[in-house]
């Protein structure tokens, strides 16, 4: 054993790991509470509370967006999947830098030039209210019974075995009461106290990753550090280093399959841009960090979360391939059991065992800085949805702004209560199904339906409110047909082709068809039926959002970033392709 690794295969913390956790909380809670006293007098604007607008800068806004994003399903599933597919899972990180490009340049005028401060409030001044009060009623489901819950569940189970506990539900209050008093500060707070969250996050992560490229070399006796140890990964897994999966022939691997499941290349064409699209363009919690600020601003905070995005697959994934290669290597034989069979998603916290005195501590701040991160850009958003769009419009019209956003506080606490309620005993068995299969069963059943709402809303004038009802409801329908139905009736047509997933079921395999292609046949085919609806409403709808080509104009920094991301983009995909 290397001495470098004193603690190897250790879940135990050390007393300098609580003392470099304990040091972090401190500095992000009193950053916090300055913060938040330092805008006190200006408590009173409700802008000011849900948005912390004109005051959030393009760094803070770029760290914020990041540290909503990356959570334990990143860190725990990205990680799992780097075990599992390699590199082809940096598809998600790294076309979220193109879908951020996008969405600074071509959504955010839209949004900005309206006033559009919550995402149902677009669609009450786009469509009608029936669209936007069924829209806020299911986010703010979605968002508590879904996005809260896996959270909770997922970051109390990361960090539980670090800490040598048991039971989760300690470290579950824990975080929810963290999250809870940096959310009650306002946006403000959250915005520049995830500019520390972000900082922690990377520098662990980072940490965390060099040490385990660190471990590969020494394990297999190799000279050169981490650098060598990513070429040994190169070498050793040469099969986890392709984006491009590409359709399986009659000859290919069941693990083969498996990948191209998951991540098929055909998911370029439309199935993943949807997703990503719809993630960073249409979701209040992302969304809402850029709305208080002016357009310049809010762009170059775009894309300063689309270059650090670049970066996440370092922080998440690389440990996972890591992971991978020691264990074949004999390694990790334990550390990567789960109910006695060799699970990805053990990967990170098989590496964090490895870490010395210290970086183990710095780690599991990095993992809690993403976790309480998360947490508390969905909490707010929930407090906005429900204070703006449900409250404020349909329970007590004349509230007070003080009134305002003492409601929007409360729904902080309640929100985060029910959270724990469906969390304390696995009540709607995140365990069983898997946190980031979880997640995907109930956003992305809907994703193309919303996605195409708010593409045709924005950019075509004829698109009618019956269109974008029917539109959802298809997109769900569909979503549900191609994933469920689908397989059963054909296994290969023109449409797609269905391919075993490794389950059985009274004796017959099962066949599946991969989910980013169902994603992208889902939208496909509720466009063509909204814009069928909308053809038979008026050429231009009198609710339609006036565009200006001088809308979408960018200076020239923000096109020099564009370019510099773009170029990094194009140099990643060509050596991995």
């Amino acid at each position: 054993m290397n001495p470098m690794f004193p603690l190897a295969l250790s879940n135990q913390l050390h007393a300098i790991d609580y003392g470099v956790f304990l040091v972090y909380f401190a500095i992000v809670s009193v950053y916090g509470y300055w913060i938040y006293n330092k805008k006190k007098r200006d408590e009173a604007s409700t802008t000011d509370f849900f948005l912390a607008e004109g005051s959030l800068t393009w760094w803070a806004i770029g760290a914020s967006l990041i540290a909503s994003n990356i959570s334990a399903e990143q860190f725990i599933g990205m990680s799992g999947d780097g075990f599992r597919l390699g590199v082809a899972i940096a598809a998600y990180e790294w076309i979220a830098a193109i879908s951020l490009i996008v969405v600074g340049v071509f959504f955010l005028p839209i949004y900005l030039k309206n006033r559009i401060f919550t995402m149902p409030q677009f669609l009450k001044e786009r469509y009608n209210e029936s669209v936007a009060l069924i829209m806020a009623v299911f986010w703010l489901f979605l968002y508590v019974l879904v996005n809260l819950t896996s959270i909770l569940y997922l970051g109390a189970e990361a960090i539980r075995p670090m800490l040598g506990i048991e039971h989760s539900q300690g470290v579950m209050v824990a975080l929810a009461i963290f999250a809870t008093i940096i959310t009650i500060g306002g946006m403000k707070v959250i915005g520049y106290t995830d500019v520390i969250q972000v900082v922690v996050l990377i520098f662990g992560g980072l940490a965390t990753t060099y040490i385990a490229l660190k471990m590969v070399s020494e394990y297999l006796g190799i000279d050169g550090g981490a650098i060598a140890g990513f070429n040994a990964l190169m070498e050793r897994a040469p099969d986890h280093f392709h984006m491009m999966l590409w359709k399986p022939g009659p000859d290919a691997s069941p693990e083969y399959v498996s990948k191209y499941l998951a991540v098929p290349a055909s998911m370029y064409i439309a199935g993943q841009w949807v997703a990503n699209l719809n993630y960073w363009g249409c979701n209040q919690y992302i969304t809402q960090r850029a709305l208080g600020a002016d357009l310049e601003t809010a762009r170059k905070g775009l894309l300063f979360a689309g270059f650090l995005k670049l970066l996440m697959p370092v922080l998440v994934m690389l440990p996972g391939i890591a992971a991978f290669v020691l264990h074949q290597n004999g390694q990790l034989q334990e550390q990567m059991l789960k109910n006695g069979q060799v699970s990805g998603d053990q990967a990170y916290s098989a590496v964090l065992t490895f870490l010395p005195i210290g970086l183990r501590g710095l780690s599991v701040a990095a993992l809690t800085a993403a976790i309480v991160a998360s947490l508390a850009g969905k909490a707010n958003s929930i407090s906005t949805i429900f204070t703006l769009d449900i409250y404020k419009r349909y329970i007590n019209t004349g509230a007070s702004e003080k009134k305002l956003i003492w409601i929007g506080r409360l729904a902080i606490v309640l929100s985060m209560v029910a959270a724990l309620a469906f969390t304390w005993q696995d009540t709607l068995n995140i365990g069983g199904e898997g946190g980031f299969k979880f997640i995907q069963k109930y956003t992305g059943y809907i994703s193309p339906g919303i996605f195409a709402m708010f593409l045709l809303g924005m950019f075509w004038q004829r698109t009618t409110g019956a269109a974008a009802i029917a539109g959802l409801l298809s997109g769900f329908g569909l979503s549900v047909f191609f994933n469920e139905v689908a397989p059963r009736l054909s296994r290969e047509n023109l449409l797609y082709t269905a391919y075993p997933n490794g389950k059985v079921i009274d004796g017959a395999p099962v066949y599946e068809i991969p989910f980013l292609i169902c994603m992208g046949w889902a939208f496909a085919f509720s466009i063509l039926l909204m814009v069928v609806i909308s053809l038979f409403g008026p050429k231009v709808n009198p609710k339609a959002f006036a565009i200006d080509r001088t809308m979408f104009r960018v200076s020239p920094s923000t096109l020099a970033l564009i370019v510099i991301i773009l170029m990094l983009l194009g140099a990643l995909y060509i050596k991995f392709w």
